[in-house]
């Protein structure tokens, strides 16, 4: 399964839901947003943003069962 944290450096959020999917989802790859234009574009003011399979699952402050929940099936 694809799981995918967009993230930002010095962001709270972002540390808390890196924090959150490491342990419900050891295999999760961490992208970095600041830097890249297109990802700057496309996720800036919504990190974190955690994608499962290319589907976004849940972005800002994130609840633990829904994101649990979507990790298990694999969809949002």
């Amino acid at each position: 399964m694809d799981v995918v944290l967009y993230t930002r450096r010095g962001c709270r959020l972002c540390e808390a839901a890196e924090d959150l999917v490491a342990v419900l989802c050891p295999a999760v790859r961490l992208v970095e947003v600041s830097g890249d234009a297109a990802l700057e574009a496309r996720y800036g003011d919504r990190v974190p943003v955690l994608a499962v399979e290319g589907r976004v699952v849940a972005e800002g402050r994130f609840d633990e069962a829904a994101v649990a929940a979507a990790l298990i099936t694999g969809r949002g």
